[in-house]
């Protein structure tokens, strides 16, 4: 039997490459190669395109220690659907076609609508969203107002771009504390929680570290619930909802209570009356679709403790280690792990790249 080609492709620009890797490495390890040849591409911090070991064990977390993509055989992916993966090295065996790519990509260059593009070019099928809902959703405003528009609360915001003045009335409106983070990031990096105006403009130049456009966001007091959103034959499913409590000394969920620190309770699924738990999976969908994704979406809320439901943000390809919140939203709703990427991969192979889905 002819063994389906899988390109697990990972790394990348973005300031996410370190969590790409970790995701990458977990989804290496459950593709079934009885059913998949897998060829492993990593991506550089600096962009470079090169053939990775197919070895999830060099993918992991080690101490505080991250993993990255290392220098290799470079390779590419032409815009052209007749060609497949190109060597660009002599001495390189001819690498041809590749039957699905899954893009385990976070943040920019990767998740946004850049690799979509050149793979919907390529005419390769892929796992995710396709080039609008990935670059929609990697928007925070631009997200914001697609979802205002399908009728679901968002946290009240003021954009700011790098070298325009800042409206600082417009953010005093918003109330104290506000949260300071780039309008294109993920994984909590570059984000301040503010409490006092006098530390806006620092908190900015963190931010724009990240991304020239910036949002200053009011502060949702809530418990932060997620909720998992998977493309099936009969429509898009969402999973059982899971809490994420910050303990310790963080002040909120960044970067390193998520992946340095053990400086989180995850409940899963969360304990939520039943009428929250239904109205919480209605809303993930009505985002889901509002943004028009495909494939797989994990949708973040505050949750009041009136049951109200805020949208804090859609992210089109989340955190996928065995750990990471949508698979163990998933394995909670009855989808192991290597379930959940055979489902993506079949799902990809049967949604060809194009307008005609």
């Amino acid at each position: 039997m002819t063994r389906t080609r899988v390109a697990v492709l990972f790394g990348g620009q973005s300031t996410e490459h370190a969590i790409s890797c970790v995701s990458a490495g977990s989804v290496l390890a459950a593709l079934d190669r009885e059913r998949y040849d897998v060829v492993a591409i990593g991506i550089t911090p600096q962009g470079r395109w090169v053939l990775a070991p197919d070895d999830p064990s060099q993918l992991t977390i080690s101490g505080r220690e991250l993993p990255s993509v290392k220098d290799g055989p470079a390779v590419a992916l032409p815009g052209d659907p007749t060609v497949g993966l190109v060597p660009l090295e002599d001495g390189a065996a001819l690498l041809g076609a590749v039957d699905v790519v899954f893009p385990v990509l976070h943040g920019p260059y990767g998740e946004d609508g850049t690799v979509q593009g050149l793979l919907e070019m390529a005419g390769v099928p892929y796992v995710g969203s396709g080039v609008l809902a990935s670059a929609a959703a990697m928007d925070k405003a631009v997200a914001k107002v697609l979802l205002r528009e399908e009728g679901l609360a968002v946290a009240p915001s003021v954009q700011v771009r790098s070298g325009e003045p800042v409206d600082r009335e417009a953010v005093l409106a918003l109330g104290l504390p506000v949260f300071v983070k780039p309008a294109r990031g993920g994984s909590s990096i570059g984000i301040t929680r503010v409490t006092d105006l006098a530390g806006l403009d620092a908190a900015l130049e963190v931010a724009f570290a990240s991304d020239p456009k910036v949002l200053v966001e009011a502060a949702v007091v809530g418990r932060e619930v997620e909720c998992g959103v998977l493309e099936t034959a009969d429509g898009p499913r969402a999973s059982l909802p899971a809490e994420v409590r910050v303990v310790g000394d963080y002040d909120f969920y960044d970067f390193e209570a998520k992946y340095l620190d053990a400086a989180t309770e995850l409940t899963v699924p969360a304990e939520l009356p039943d009428g929250v738990t239904e109205a919480l999976q209605t809303a993930a969908v009505r985002a889901y679709r509002a943004l028009g994704c495909e494939g797989l979406a994990r949708v973040d809320f505050f949750v009041g403790d009136d049951g109200a439901l805020t949208v804090n943000e859609v992210n089109t390809m989340p955190g996928f280690t065995s750990t990471s919140m949508f698979p163990r939203m998933w394995a909670a709703s009855g989808v192991a792990y290597p379930e959940l990427v055979d489902a993506l991969v079949q799902a990809a192979l049967r949604r060809r790249p194009g307008l005609l889905r």
